[in-house]
């Protein structure tokens, strides 16, 4: 494999139902930051589906130098084997140094596929992403070796005990896959254009097409807690599925939506939908009310990045006061009815 052949960043731009997913987005705006560092300035989005032209103009408003178009009705539903033979055959057509896909459902399906058919690495549900040089720091006696201006790819190790950074020094692309929520999107350019290149390799359905015979769709009605500007999250502190309703009652008095730990989802009490965490879901909201947990770090890595964290405790040496930016220590039942009170007296006064 000739590396030198390889260049620029781009972003699988997953697209479901005709509207683009958010991860699209925020793998544009780091793909941006990771060109800038490459000195290559170029970021292309690889945007697969059935009549999905149009998607190209707001991958252009959100950073995309270029948009490679891969359309055909094969592609109209996610299926692995149509999506994965474009997606491979688009990096091999075109050749970029590092190739970015979300984390989410179809991105951990089609990820290691597509690496694994371009004879990659791959590094999965990244948190962070940088170039640098690798091996980190020389190694004594063969400093000659170090490779310089490499994907440092970092990601959560041994159930989020340890933090791994990962390099793919010998081969390309570089390619990673990353969690949801944990990049930000780059503000938007209205009227921003992109080259348009559009692209297909062909398909032959073959025995390894799944044929879809139904799609239905889940009905929530649980908000996303990822949009939410105000979370107000419960751990196994609060006590009972019951007490939650102090939670509900502070969520709608501040404008907020509830969310909670993992241990308040494997007791049954809230759906996954509503998990924060390594194992949930990532959240960057402007307030993030920490109740009853005690701040374990497979939690910490997935709401560190909110504005604002306020730590309701009862346990003064919880790990949770460590990242909080305001703690209370005290019983949550006498704190939150008193608190969603005042709140209300303060919107009632401001109303007045």
């Amino acid at each position: 494999m000739g590396l030198e052949e390889y260049k620029g960043v781009a972003i699988f731009a997953q697209q479901v139902d005709g509207k683009l997913s958010s991860i699209a987005l925020e793998l544009l705006g780091k793909g941006k930051e990771l060109a800038a560092d490459l000195d290559t300035k170029e970021v292309t989005a690889v945007l697969i589906g059935s009549d999905i032209k149009g998607l190209a103009d707001e991958l252009a408003e959100y950073g995309a130098d270029k948009v490679i178009v891969i359309d055909d009705p094969e592609l109209k539903e996610y299926r692995t084997e149509p999506y994965a033979h474009a997606l491979a055959s688009a990096i091999n057509e075109y050749k970029p140094e590092i190739m970015l896909v979300g984390a989410t459902a179809i991105g951990r399906d089609l990820g290691p596929r597509v690496s694994a058919r371009i004879h990659t690495g791959l590094t999965a549900d990244c948190t962070s992403l940088d170039i640098g040089d690798f091996p980190l720091e020389p190694i004594p006696g063969k400093e000659s070796e170090q490779k310089h201006k490499q994907l440092l790819m970092t990601r959560p190790a041994f159930g989020g005990n340890t933090i791994a950074t990962i390099a793919c020094p010998n081969h390309r692309p570089q390619m990673a896959t990353v969690r949801p929520g944990v990049m930000q999107k780059a503000e938007p350019k209205k009227g921003a254009k992109a080259e348009i290149i559009e692209y297909n390799p062909g398909f032959k359905p073959d025995h390894k097409y799944v044929e879809i015979l139904d799609i239905v769709k889940e009905v929530s009605n649980v908000a996303d807690i990822m949009d939410a500007k105000i979370l107000v999250s419960g751990g196994r502190g609060v006590g009972s599925p019951e007490n939650f309703k102090l939670l509900d009652d502070l969520a709608e008095a501040i404008g907020g939506t509830v969310s909670c730990s993992r241990a308040v989802v494997d007791a049954g009490w809230k759906p996954k939908d509503m998990q924060v965490g390594q194992t949930g879901k990532t959240v960057r909201p402007q307030v993030y009310f920490a109740i009853g947990i005690s701040g374990a770090i497979q939690h910490v890595a997935g709401m560190e990045e909110s504005d604002i964290i306020v730590a309701i405790n009862k346990d003064e040496d919880a790990p949770i006061f460590d990242v909080a930016d305001y703690g209370v220590v005290g019983d949550l039942n006498k704190i939150l009815p008193d608190l969603t009170a005042k709140i209300k007296e303060a919107r009632a006064a401001k109303k007045n």
